[in-house]
């Protein structure tokens, strides 16, 4: 006959065991395709988040926004799309990618031009025609948003055209930041979150006037395999928790349209 006790520990076992399954059943994992620029400051929302959802994960896919809704239309897996402009998702929107009504902006950035620390002083766009500055980085505008806020700026000061020769096009706004960080372009135009990463390496020396606010549109995706975590995710963005997070990482608040 086995003891009252042994009883009372396999009992308490096995209802160990069925807590466990049942944790582990309910447990889900999304995958946010996100923005380059938003690396540093959503690895850690991301920690947040999963520590407010106890067994649940977030995973993150980070590239260019066209990139990213490329991957996304040819069928790649994804739960949540953060882009770093409202254009990308535009599309994403009009493409049916993501789920109707539940786009928001949750962040905004601005473009400023970096140089290497102790390099060539540059005091404003028209200075990136003179003999002194050989190389200029920008995102691809085919696909970096980023990009196509430096075409812009540029288009807009009437250097575009002139600085065809000197300009190197990077696959994602990080990629710059490293070419001038490293000292291989003498300019560059990125995020200010992005210069803010090597203060001791690159130095913010123009910020241009963009014709639109860098705003961070986020939305879940239509085929999510988890739409309510990725409903979750999408809405803790705009908590005061995740907000201070992007602060912290130089992020402003959504702009108003």
């Amino acid at each position: 006959m086995t003891p009252p006790r042994a009883l009372c520990l396999c009992a308490a076992f096995a209802g160990a065991l069925l807590a466990g399954a049942a944790q582990a059943c309910s447990a889900a994992e999304i995958l946010v395709s996100a923005a380059t620029s938003l690396t540093n400051a959503l690895r850690d929302v991301g920690q947040r988040f999963e520590a407010q959802h106890p067994g649940d994960t977030v995973r993150f896919n980070f590239a260019a926004s066209d990139v990213l809704l490329a991957q996304i239309d040819k069928g790649a897996p994804a739960d949540v799309f953060a882009s770093a402009d409202e254009a990308t998702m535009d599309r994403a929107e009009r493409a049916g990618r993501v789920v109707r009504g539940a786009r928001r902006d949750f962040a905004s950035n601005a473009l400023v031009i970096v140089v290497p620390r102790g390099g060539t002083h540059v005091a404003s766009i028209a200075a990136l025609r003179e003999a002194e500055v050989h190389r200029v980085a920008i995102g691809s505008p085919r696909s970096v948003p980023a990009g196509r806020y430096a075409k812009e700026a540029l288009v807009d000061a009437g250097a575009w055209d002139a600085l065809q020769p000197k300009l190197v096009l990077a696959q994602n706004v990080r990629q710059v930041l490293d070419y001038v960080a490293r000292g291989e372009v003498d300019a560059g135009f990125v995020y200010a979150t992005d210069a803010a990463i090597m203060p001791d390496r690159v130095v913010v020396s123009v910020r241009p006037a963009t014709r639109d606010t860098v705003r961070y549109p986020v939305a879940p995706l239509t085929d999510s395999r988890q739409p309510a975590l990725a409903g979750a995710f999408v809405s803790f963005l705009a908590s005061p928790q995740a907000q201070a997070v992007l602060a912290r990482y130089g992020f402003a608040p959504p702009a108003a349209p």
